[in-house]
């Protein structure tokens, strides 16, 4: 099995963590998005990332390899069977891919990828409306949200825990985090998921990669 992408990209670091938590053998191809090869763009026509192929099988968009991986290895299972929690699993992982990596991609693009890989300065009012007006709104909803056993589903990792947590480390990126005095529950639940060795490899990988760049 192949994956095209890089980590940096929270839906590539989301698929990668997914594949570590299950135990499964995968390569990893670094790919840019932003100067597709034609292997990549056989493969993600649309040059989205991550893309997946597994000997005659291809696909892009980490919602969908991941349930191609979930129907055929099952265990442990990261997605559960019972309807509410396998409902609100996937309510996680949309929030977490729409919303949220909406708002902190305003932050991450521009005070990140512009300046380091495009070679030009980011737009800092796009990135402030992103920190002042849209992200608090993600954090007091996860901080009325987050239970205290800290998983969002069923007391256990799920593929909601890697959703939501995966954006955070973009923000990390760039020195922001929650607040331990105003979002307690939100700081200690993203601590939690990214110490986890599926997360902890990865973003030790991209903190070398960030200073090297």
């Amino acid at each position: 099995m192949l994956i095209y992408g890089s980590s940096l990209s929270p839906y590539v670091r989301k698929t990668l963590a997914y594949v570590a938590e299950k135990g499964l053998p995968v390569d990893v191809k670094p790919t840019n998005p932003f100067a597709p090869d034609p292997e990549f763009l056989a493969v993600s026509p649309f040059s989205r990332i991550p893309a997946f192929t597994d000997e005659d099988f291809s696909i892009s968009d980490s919602t969908a390899i991941i349930t191609y991986l979930e129907a055929k290895h099952p265990e442990p299972a990261l997605l559960p069977s019972d309807p509410k929690s396998r409902a609100r699993t996937i309510w996680f992982e949309e929030f977490a891919d729409t919303i949220m990596i909406a708002a902190m991609g305003k932050m991450f693009f521009n005070r990140f990828v512009a300046p380091r890989f495009l070679g030009r300065p980011g737009d800092e009012a796009i990135a402030l409306e992103g920190e002042t007006k849209d992200l608090p709104p993600i954090l007091d909803y996860l901080e009325r949200t987050i239970p205290a056993d800290g998983f969002l589903v069923d007391g256990r990792l799920t593929v909601a825990d890697l959703a939501v947590a995966s954006p955070f480390v973009n923000l990390d990126h760039i020195d922001i985090r929650p607040d331990p005095a105003k979002h307690p529950k939100t700081a200690a639940y993203v601590a939690g998921i990214v110490a986890r060795p599926s997360f902890a490899t990865l973003v030790a990988q991209e903190k070398a990669f960030a200073r090297a760049a």
